[in-house]
């Protein structure tokens, strides 16, 4: 494995976007996917750590571990279950409906622990480089700078956080799909599903200082796959290929019906996975921010009106988008997944 590509743990609550943007990793010559963490969201996190697992067994990387994250909110007294109009969205399995023909459920570990040496490994990787060439690839892959996304509900991050903050000194950024700033939410007027779900683990990680980019909704409604590009999957010919279009085709058919003005479906979650890696694609704001944990705004994301006049600000607000150049490689990438993978019929 070359010592030069990046290193990245993905976060996912695994629906259609999440599985767009495990595809976009996977045809991304320089990213090195370590691990997945399988989260509560767009579907119950034992069903988005089922589908992670067939995912990447049909997008062939068996290898890549997947772990099981959080299954509920900070304050839930019992682990989360999609309303009806998210199963509308995805599907009833997450995946519109479609059944991977690699379908498999393996016990995953414990994705809190594995968080928590992840990510704490990049304070110790910058100070000791002297006995890398002794220690496995695993060992490697955890002690090297990781870039970390999470595309669902803050969780996983907020809870590792309190278990060991220590991470806050050692956490490089942080990107992360979720949240609305300067546009309407997509679950109320107000608030942006994922942040929407945990309300207060947003607000812990804000409240921590952690260095983030957020990729909210001020930037993913404007990067949206049509039909056309769908029908380009199924020109490969192969299974998956089919797949993909029949899956993304299910998700692009909700968004007619909701959003017909966007012409398509948004791409929020591989969007958060582009601009970790290559930040350019998106222009921002420097501020601090905080949740609203209270009332009809309760979830909503604001700059935080105690620290506006701070020095230091934690959080990088996207607000533009270069979507030609985005959409380009979306489709280059996804592209490069699906031919490297797909079985002929």
């Amino acid at each position: 494995m070359s010592e030069d590509r990046k290193r990245l743990i993905l976060d996912l609550d695994t629906g259609v976007d999440d599985a767009l943007a495990l595809a976009y990793v996977l045809g991304s010559p320089e990213i090195e996917l370590v691990a997945v963490v399988a989260s509560y969201g767009n579907v119950a996190a034992k069903t988005a750590a089922r589908n992670t697992l067939s995912l990447l067994t049909m997008l062939g990387h068996p290898e890549i571990p997947v772990y099981l994250g959080a299954d509920r909110a900070l304050s839930a007294t019992r682990p989360f279950s999609p309303p009806s109009g998210v199963v509308r969205i995805h599907g009833k399995n997450g995946l519109g409906n479609q059944r991977p023909e690699a379908w498999c459920y393996t016990k995953p570990k414990d994705g809190l622990d594995f968080l928590v040496e992840a990510l704490g490994s990049q304070g110790q990787s910058r100070g000791a480089r002297k006995d890398e060439a002794d220690s496995g690839q695993e060992s490697r892959a955890l002690r090297a700078p990781v870039l970390y996304v999470p595309t669902g509900p803050l969780t996983n991050l907020a809870t590792v956080l309190v278990r060991a903050p220590e991470l806050v000194r050692e956490l490089s950024q942080v990107t992360f799909m979720g949240g609305a700033l300067a546009v309407p939410g997509n679950v109320t007027a107000l608030a942006e599903a994922n942040i929407h779900n945990d309300p207060e683990a947003a607000d812990v990680v804000f409240g921590l200082g952690v260095p983030t980019r957020m990729i909210g909704l001020d930037v993913t409604h404007q990067v949206v796959l049509t039909r056309d590009d769908t029908a380009h999957w199924r020109e490969l010919d192969t299974s998956t290929g089919a797949f993909f279009a029949d899956m993304t085709d299910h998700y692009i058919n909700i968004y007619e019906q909701n959003n017909p003005h966007l012409g398509g479906c948004a791409l929020h979650d591989p969007l958060a996975v582009a601009a970790a890696i290559d930040p350019t694609l998106v222009g921002c704001l420097s501020t601090n921010l905080r949740v609203e944990l209270d009332g009809p705004a309760r979830g909503r994301v604001v700059c935080d009106p105690d620290h506006l006049r701070d020095d230091k600000k934690n959080t990088e607000v996207a607000l533009t988008v270069d979507a030609p150049r985005f959409l380009d490689e979306f489709r280059t990438r996804v592209g490069r997944a699906l031919r490297q993978a797909g079985e002929p019929f």
